[in-house]
């Protein structure tokens, strides 16, 4: 199983940057977890629009879904120059049923997923978590049978972060804070929180991910580091995970 970082910072992109947006790769099947803003533009520096297989979003805010309109109109003019009729699955929630059904376009279609069941995507089986967030959202607990991708999306703090993510080999936090710092009013955490979650669940490798547009940002995994010994990397674009 192969991860690459398309997008990471938290509620806007950084001069040159994308949002929340991560490609997932096995057996030549590519799964993008969230679309946020500028993903699409940074997506086709790894992968072919049209090669993507299906798509899976955490939440409706827009930093984790607003290129998927830009994705809709991708797969129109495919249509257009290619004459291809592949109809994209996308994955939502249906806690906001307006925004599930803006997933739905001419080659697009709307899948719910159940947060309570398991899901299967290709070579995939996704559990959910609901996190903390001012809008529902879940977390995710991806698994080829082989290797796990635990990834928080946005939340705050709670315990069963630790459970759901136990002996995962990949842990992508939400870091949107620095070490002290109380996002929790935002849905949201620090670096010392996400380490923590790595620590007690004994994960193999940490991605701070959802990073803040200010400070130093080395700051925040020297911060991780007092509490997670394991693998600590600062999620950047074209950041590759394999296993």
């Amino acid at each position: 199983m192969k991860l690459t970082v398309i997008g990471f910072w938290g509620g806007y992109p950084a001069r040159d940057g994308a949002t929340s947006s991560y490609l997932i790769e096995k057996n030549n099947f590519s799964l993008l977890i969230d679309a946020g803003s500028g993903s699409l533009s940074k997506l086709q520096k790894y992968k072919e629009l049209a090669e993507l297989d299906a798509v899976v979003v955490s939440h409706y805010h827009h930093d984790h879904v607003a290129d998927i309109g830009v994705l809709q109109y991708a797969k129109l003019i495919e249509y257009y120059v290619k004459g291809s009729e592949k109809v994209l699955p996308i994955y939502g929630h249906t806690k906001d049923e307006k925004e599930f059904e803006t997933l739905n376009h001419q080659y697009t279609k709307a899948l719910p997923y159940n947060p309570e069941q398991e899901l299967q995507v290709g070579p995939f089986t996704i559990q959910f978590l609901e996190t903390v967030h001012p809008v529902p959202c879940y977390g995710m607990r991806i698994t080829d049978g082989e290797s796990v991708i635990v990834y928080t999306a946005d939340t705050s703090y709670k315990d069963e972060w630790s459970r759901f993510a136990e002996n995962a080999n990949l842990l992508i936090t939400d870091c949107n804070y620095y070490a002290g710092q109380d996002g929790s009013n935002a849905g949201h955490m620090n670096s010392e929180e996400g380490a923590k979650i790595a620590r007690d669940a004994g994960v193999e490798t940490l991605i701070l991910s959802h990073l803040p547009q200010y400070g130093e940002l080395d700051q925040l995994a020297e911060e991780a580091a007092e509490y997670f010994k394991g693998t600590i990397r600062l999620a950047q674009e074209g950041l590759v995970w394999e296993n």
